[in-house]
């Protein structure tokens, strides 16, 4: 709303819920690795999501595969923890294929080569049921259908959120609030310093909406692309024919699709709403109807254009449209490109990745993964600093709200990462509660000790030091 939208004052008393320790907002990637740490370390927990079920991207964005746990040569699981806990119990049932037995080029990439090795192939109702289970298991009380609209504080501190739901308006005190939103609101609504877009325009990453479409020819798409080994993404040299000849304007150069464990059921990623804000309902409903009616348009696409897609029909559009970028919340440390791209060391690193940069252009169909863009090292690492809040004293941050630039950001917003930062907040919390400490003067080698010994992985001279090498 802009500064000359009327104002009305509005005040009432409300309920307060049992205060806990930890308060995670956003059950996503970020919120499950943050929730099930924070409690396996003994800490009381709540999770707050506005969905009937958790996942966030993973379920409500029908977002998948997940991206690289691995190094960028496929070489070195990165990111295990809660995150390969989690993926090995979705194997479990049946809902799941773990990344060390996916390659780079197949379907389950989408024939994608470059940072496409070691993908996670996984079923949203899975996941669903999965992350339940081990919220239910770890003692995390869980609060769905749940907005959280305003944030309480006394200077530094945040004393609690204040919630919206079915049962009307009331307070979530906590001792720490972990915002794992993706779009820095709990940060942000408190009074945190926050950028938004890439430097120059404030331009963000385009908004997607994935679908799933049935009945596809497998082997047929397969064929189309053994038969185009040259074509950077799947169905390239048809999309642009259909350009040429005035047939389709599509919103992408190619069209990115994914296989899912089911014969026949594909993953759509292929939908792009431009200059939209994520923090704005009015553009986010905009953004809803516009990629609505891109997916109609580009079933029409598949039904007359594509091999092994003439008959294939919609089986589902995600519950919401999929922000990529939004508020980037200044912490102590800013995590930069040059960062990822020579793997610089740092001293308090709580996570590893080696996915690589993906942008998707803010203002037309290039990305991801174009020329100009440095190639990140191998293995790069995030340090804890980045999950602190610069303004705030009691809060953490996780997934893509940390502090990073926005090319930093293209590379570490996606699951597996956002699962270790997740985690590392997690941990983070309970351990600054068993010290009498905020957050941001946790000891930080005591916490990398303890993601250590919790599974968690980071990087080879951690490993080394941890093996007495």
């Amino acid at each position: 709303m802009s500064s000359r939208t009327p104002r009305r004052t509005y005040s009432r008393e409300l309920p307060e819920a049992a205060p806990v320790d930890v308060l995670v907002v956003g059950s996503g990637p970020s919120g499950l690795g943050a929730a099930l740490a924070a409690a396996r370390n003994g800490a009381s927990v709540r999770l707050v999501e506005r969905f009937g079920f958790l996942g966030g991207n993973l379920t409500a964005g029908l977002v998948g595969p997940c991206m690289t746990s691995f190094s960028l040569d496929g070489q070195t699981q990165l990111v295990r923890g809660v995150f390969d806990e989690f993926v090995r119990r979705m194997a479990e049932v049946g809902g799941a294929v773990h990344p060390s037995e996916t390659r780079s080029g197949s379907p389950y990439s989408g024939f994608m080569v470059y940072g496409h090795e070691a993908v996670t192939p996984f079923d949203p109702e899975a996941a669903k049921s999965v992350a339940v289970e081990m919220c239910q298991e770890a003692g995390v009380e869980l609060l769905l259908h749940t907005f959280v609209v305003d944030t309480l504080t006394e200077g530094r501190q945040v004393t609690g959120v204040v919630v919206a739901n079915k049962s009307g308006p009331s307070v979530l005190p906590a001792t720490t609030v972990i915002d794992c939103t993706g779009d820095g609101d709990i940060a942000a609504w408190s009074g945190a310093g926050f950028d938004m877009g890439r430097e120059g325009d404030g331009q963000t990453q385009p908004m997607t909406l994935f679908f799933r479409v049935s009945e596809v020819d497998d082997e047929e798409v397969r064929a189309y692309q053994r038969a185009h080994p040259e074509e950077r993404f799947p169905f390239q040299g048809l999309v642009e024919r259909a350009r040429e000849e005035g047939a389709f304007r599509l919103p992408r150069r190619g069209v990115q699709l994914f296989k899912t464990l089911e014969p026949g059921v594909w993953r759509i990623n292929t939908t792009r709403v431009l200059g939209l804000d994520g923090t704005d309902a009015t553009d986010l409903t905009t953004g809803e109807l516009t990629a609505r009616r891109q997916v109609t348009e580009l079933l029409r696409f598949f039904h007359e254009w594509l091999p092994g897609m003439g008959n294939c029909k919609l089986l589902d559009t995600a519950a919401t449209i999929g922000v990529r970028e939004t508020r980037r919340v200044r912490g102590e440390h800013l995590l930069t490109l040059e960062e990822l791209t020579s793997g610089h060391a740092f001293e308090d690193t709580v996570a590893v990745a080696g996915y690589p940069v993906d942008i998707h252009s803010p203002t037309g169909p290039e990305g991801p993964f174009d020329d100009g863009i440095p190639p990140t090292a191998n293995v790069y690492e995030i340090p804890y600093r980045t999950l602190v809040p610069r303004d705030l004293d009691n809060v953490l941050l996780s997934g893509r709200c940390v502090s990073a630039t926005h090319e930093a950001l293209a590379a570490i917003r996606v699951m597996p990462p956002s699962f270790a930062m997740g985690e590392a907040a997690g941990t983070a919390a309970a351990l600054a509660l068993r010290q009498g400490v905020d957050p941001r003067a946790v000891d930080v080698p005591a916490l990398q000790r303890q993601l250590l010994d919790q599974g968690a992985y980071l990087g080879p001279r951690f490993e080394s030091a941890r093996l007495g090498g």
